[in-house]
């Protein structure tokens, strides 16, 4: 299930109304966060756009994730989606940087269970944002339960960061 128009919506409602925007550096969910915050219309205003940063070489060099990180850790580690977000951030100069990456499965990775996603929010001033889930399910529902989780976090961040909370 993806994340419902009015989790997008708001987000980029908020975005909108200060100015401000957002780019995606995505490894498992290969562009789908992406796609869920431009289904609202209107979406042009705040998404720049993004980067699928699928293999682990590409995080390393189109987002600058640091080598002995990748090395160090694999890339399924809260410092490389750290990393990824402050990359896209720079890389499309959005106010934003939106990141994830994990394991969907069917197997493990880099030593990490089926399940492992660690999202990050880079944004101004450097300041990052975490977000770290075990998530079950088939690979496709990782998929989706990881573009929740993460319009979820920047709505988080968005609504801190404004003053705003939702419930």
């Amino acid at each position: 299930m993806s994340p419902g128009p009015s989790a997008a919506a708001r987000v980029l409602a908020l975005l909108v109304r200060r100015g401000e925007t957002v780019a995606t550096a995505e490894s498992l969910t290969a562009g789908m966060i992406g796609a869920a915050l431009t289904v609202p219309p209107g979406a042009s205003a705040a998404f720049v756009g993004g980067v699928l940063s699928y293999a682990t070489e590409l995080k390393r060099r189109l987002l600058g994730v640091p080598a002995d990180l990748l090395e160090r850790e694999g890339a399924v580690h809260p410092g490389v989606a750290a990393a990824m977000a402050d990359g896209v951030r720079e890389l499309t100069g959005a106010t934003y940087g939106l990141a994830a990456t994990g394991v969907a499965g069917p197997d493990p990775q880099d030593g990490k269970p089926v399940g492992t996603v660690h999202l990050a929010v880079s944004g101004p001033g450097g300041r990052v944002w975490h977000r770290d889930v075990d998530l079950g399910g088939t690979r496709a529902q990782i998929r989706e339960q990881t573009v929740n989780e993460a319009v979820d976090l920047l709505r988080d961040v968005l609504e801190s960061n404004s003053g705003e909370h939702s419930g």
